[in-house]
């Protein structure tokens, strides 16, 4: 997503946040709503280039908006994608995209108000750590041609004890698959929820399971190094031998045995 569409978002974000407070634990079904439109948007080139053409008024597009959505999605969803509407986006499809954040932060609203958001962010972690290890099942979530409440119904099993929020995320994920990656997406939602409580997520590997006071102390050390509280989410891969590999975002830092070992088999090879 360009600039544009992003300081669009960001202004959607600021003007949505007093509707998803007053919603509170039924933020929720907000989200359920916005992400209707998601589907309706996604269904319809025609429609987004209408709701994003920038030869068009932004009284036009607002009002169209309005005219289509009115009474099949609460008014407090129609306002907020006829304000949308009247934005500048780089690219019609980051109408969508945006939609699909803010529908995502409704539910993390609602995740505020019952399990918290630490604990969807480590449920995520984790059934993204299980797709990681099992490419049969990945593939699977991942599979247009296997029908939606397929798909769906694989993932709760999966899933079986984890919060209503979480399940309710992975669900919409892998039922629409708007993203040629599931972890992809997963990996998003994770961003959104550090966003809101203003912390990173570093996701951290190591050989072996790493001790409470270990935890403490690399938490620290990567706090001081961004400048703010970062939560890391801790996984164990015993292939690396020993070491860690942590990602914060795109940047990787890969102190792991084997890669040692890798780059070595690299400089003999030439």
């Amino acid at each position: 997503m360009r600039a544009t569409s992003k300081a669009s978002l960001t202004t959607a974000t600021e003007r949505f946040e007093p509707v998803l407070a007053a919603a509170g634990e039924q933020a929720g079904q907000v989200g359920e709503e916005i992400f209707a439109v998601v589907d309706a948007l996604d269904s319809s080139a025609s429609l987004r280039r209408a709701l994003t053409d920038p030869t068009r008024s932004a009284d036009a597009k607002a009002e169209l908006a309005e005219r289509l959505l009115g009474g099949s999605v609460r008014p407090d969803v129609v306002a907020l994608v006829a304000g949308m509407a009247r934005e500048r986006w780089s690219a019609d499809t980051d109408l969508p995209d945006a939609l699909e954040d803010l529908g995502t932060t409704a539910q993390l609203v609602a995740a505020e108000h019952g399990p918290g958001l630490m604990t969807v962010e480590d449920e995520l972690f984790r059934f993204g750590r299980v797709l990681a290890d099992q490419r049969e099942l990945r593939v699977a979530l991942a599979a247009r041609r296997l029908p939606a409440e397929n798909r769906v119904g694989l993932a709760e099993r999966v899933l079986e004890g984890a919060s209503p929020e979480t399940i309710a995320l992975v669900r919409r994920t892998v039922s629409a698959l708007r993203q040629r990656s599931v972890t992809g997406r997963l990996a998003r939602i994770g961003e959104l929820a550090a966003e809101r409580r203003k912390r990173v997520v570093a996701s951290v590997l190591s050989a072996a399971p790493l001790t409470q006071a270990q935890l403490d102390r690399l938490t620290g050390i990567l706090s001081r190094a961004y400048g703010t509280e970062v939560h890391v989410n801790a996984g164990v891969d015993p292939s690396f031998l020993g070491g860690l590999r942590i990602q914060v975002g795109a940047e990787v830092v890969d102190a792991t045995i084997l890669s040692k070992l890798e780059e070595a088999r690299r400089r003999i090879a030439g």
